[in-house]
């Protein structure tokens, strides 16, 4: 099963390829655009001559004009190589048809005839003036220009713009509809189009009164016949025409209204209008693609109601939820004989979830707001292994309950970024951390202890804030963070720098190949909430003088090498000075160490093979007691990619002589880690 279905997803490219070329080959078969068809497009209206044929002609039910075949409805243009086919004999009667001037006509040049917008009563809203003759946009070619489909444009009107080698032109007929899509043509008197003010714009009657228009700009000659033959460009007083740039409304207006001043005189002093017969080619055009425009109608209602029923129901304009769940299968395995009491697991299920709900008011800044429950084993208590050792990355136990996890707003001033925050705050998102496996708790490494450098990154922090200096390859940050729990207690001995924190401070070069970070972070840690690795390596290493008071000076260096992006190597070393504040005078030292490896694109694309091997925190000097063994981490794992939002990584760590103790038997930790992320 799992076979065949892999089979189809990699046959079914080719198979939307081929239909594609075939859709395309009988569309090409079934509207293959004639040279005397596309004179049709330079037909000129005229309110007094339309009105007086018009009234000849039977009213019968028009349909709208040529539409995109209904692979193409949401597509905002139409090709040139689609015009329908028209007749020899229609074709002569309208080829000397002199160009029509409506000032929705200038817009874009193009080759097909293309529906303004679907059919609609006489008694529609007036038109909304089209962009300005003399706006250009910058990427498409000349020769590929079409003609762009909205649906705010003129409700009913046919519109038929030129070739896109001639000045683009329209003959705008109002619809009245009958029954169905049809209805008697009436004539569009100029005056309804809405002349603005042209500001302190100036006339050009010459392109080369325009010194940024060059003969090898891809819109020079639409630019120029729209000067010579109407007389409708303006340009800016300093005599350029700045075709790059976005059009502001004052502008749009001056244009408009510079377009609908030539289109005035001209219809005045033209003696060619459009005939009965070309009304009749019109009107057959519309009935011959009936259908196709009635497809396109509805799909365009239908994406109306979807996109008004998200706008009434959207949470917030402001605020997007970013969501994480990971459901983990994890178990222990220790050897006899080992001297840690109660260390014996049994299989079991956790899980974590945290709703992110990101909130920016000018795009550069963010407001994170956390939700978090989370349930998973613990197998640092003394039922469990009893040694932080053997922690998993996302470990935690708070019965279940969402929690507010994380509370801060981030915002730029100018080349630094600012943090601030009351809650959740750590010392590893206010700078970074070179790290193989991007600090990653849901997809990186599974124990603690290989996530981050615990020297620098763990310790007492929550509230406070921080300022990065962006230099380019260059970053310098520096923060101060408080302990969660004293941050907002006013107790004796308590508050934000009273009680424990952890002021930081790092230099760091980070570049394609190659990241180097020089950490400094000075912990301090009140009575009774000592914890110098945030729980990570040997108990004497988080509190090696009990629960005395302590602080402690931190060094850490971290790189991650990454020649290529299937493979990177990296690392770090942690160095700590501690000492004891109450109680005696004594000194510890204490360093850990780790080297991390990471395969991309391992196996399948996005899928990672990732290794870690260190020493967890020990304390190797000391006046009071250290560690006389060493321990070691070594850890694999690999993570398997379903989709952008499923991984399932399974993997296992084991450590050698845990707590630094080789009478202690080593410990195997196995984990199943699915994550889901929305």
């Amino acid at each position: 099963m799992n076979r065949t279905f892999w089979n189809l997803l990699l046959v079914s490219p080719a198979i939307l390829g081929l239909s594609s070329v075939m859709s395309a080959t009988a569309i090409a078969a079934e509207a293959t655009a004639t040279p005397e068809a596309n004179q049709l497009a330079t037909a000129q209206s005229s309110e007094s001559k339309i009105a007086e044929i018009v009234a000849e002609i039977v009213a019968e039910p028009v349909a709208a004009a040529p539409a995109a075949p209904e692979n193409l409805a949401l597509n905002s243009s139409v090709e040139a190589a689609k015009t329908p086919v028209v007749n020899e004999a229609d074709a002569e009667k309208i080829a000397s048809i002199e160009p029509e001037t409506s000032a929705a006509a200038l817009q874009t040049p193009g080759s097909d005839i293309g529906l303004a917008a679907p059919i609609a009563p006489a008694s529609a809203a007036a038109t909304e003036p089209l962009a300005a003759a003399g706006a250009a946009e910058s990427s498409p070619q000349a020769s590929d220009l079409a003609e762009q489909i909205s649906q705010t444009e003129t409700p009913g009107k046919i519109e038929v713009p030129a070739v896109a080698s001639t000045p683009a032109t329209k003959v705008e007929i109002a619809q009245t509809p009958a029954a169905g899509m049809g209805g008697p043509i009436v004539p569009v008197a100029p005056q309804a189009l809405p002349a603005q003010p042209s500001g302190t714009m100036s006339q050009v009657t010459s392109v080369t009164q325009l010194s940024d228009v060059r003969p090898t700009d891809w819109a020079f000659q639409a630019l120029q016949s729209l000067v010579e033959r109407y007389s409708c460009i303006v340009g800016y007083p300093d005599g350029t025409y700045r075709g790059n740039r976005a059009l502001t409304r004052y502008e749009f207006a001056a244009g408009v209204n510079a377009c609908l001043d030539s289109i005035t005189q001209l219809i005045g002093s033209t003696g060619n209008l459009v005939t009965r017969d070309d009304l009749a080619i019109l009107q057959r055009l519309q009935e011959e693609f009936a259908a196709e425009l009635a497809t396109l109608r509805g799909r365009v209602d239908g994406l109306e109601a979807r996109t008004a029923e998200l706008e009434a129901n959207q949470f917030s304009t402001t605020t997007k939820l970013a969501g994480e769940a990971i459901f983990a299968v994890s178990d222990t395995f220790v050897g006899d004989g080992t001297n840690l009491e109660d260390d014996e697991t049994v299989t079991n299920f956790g899980y974590r979830v945290r709703l992110n709900f990101n909130t920016s008011f000018t795009g550069r800044d963010l407001l994170r707001t956390r939700l978090q429950a989370v349930n998973t084993a613990r197998y640092d208590r003394a039922t469990a292994t009893g040694t932080n050792m053997a922690r998993l990355a996302f470990d935690g136990d708070d019965g279940s309950q969402f929690t507010l996890d994380e509370l801060y707003y981030r915002f730029p001033v100018g080349r630094a970024t600012v943090f601030v925050g009351p809650k959740g705050l750590d010392l590893d998102e206010i700078a970074d951390q070179a790290s193989t496996f991007g600090n990653s708790t849901s997809n990186g490494s599974l124990s603690r202890f290989g996530v981050r450098n615990p020297a620098v990154f763990r310790g007492p922090q929550g509230a406070g804030a921080s300022v990065s200096f962006n230099l380019g390859s260059l970053r310098a940050t520096a923060g101060y963070l408080a302990g969660d729990g004293d941050a907002p207690n006013p107790a004796d001995g308590r508050g934000v720098f009273d009680g424990s924190f952890s002021a930081l401070g790092q230099i760091g070069f980070f570049s394609r190949p190659f990241d180097l970070g020089l950490t400094y972070t000075r912990k301090y840690n009140r009575a009774g909430d000592v914890s110098l690795m945030g729980g990570v390596g040997s108990s004497l290493a988080n509190r090696p003088f009990d629960q005395s008071p302590t602080a402690s000076d931190n060094y850490g260096v971290q790189v991650n090498f990454k020649p290529s992006s299937r493979f990177q190597i990296g690392g770090w070393y942690g160095y700590t000075k501690a000492e004891q504040l109450r109680g005696g005078n004594n000194d510890a030292t204490i360093q850990n160490g780790a080297i991390t490896v990471a395969l991309g694109d391992f196996a399948r694309q996005g899928n990672v093979l990732g290794f870690v091997f260190g020493v967890p925190p020990k304390v190797t000097e000391s006046d009071v007691a250290r560690n006389r063994n060493t321990s070691y981490h070594l850890e694999g794992f690999y993570r398997f990619q379903v989709n952008d939002f499923i991984s399932v990584t399974p993997g296992v760590y084991v450590i050698l002589n845990p707590e630094h103790n080789n009478n202690n038997d080593d410990i195997w930790v196995g984990l199943l880690r699915t994550t889901f992320s929305f």
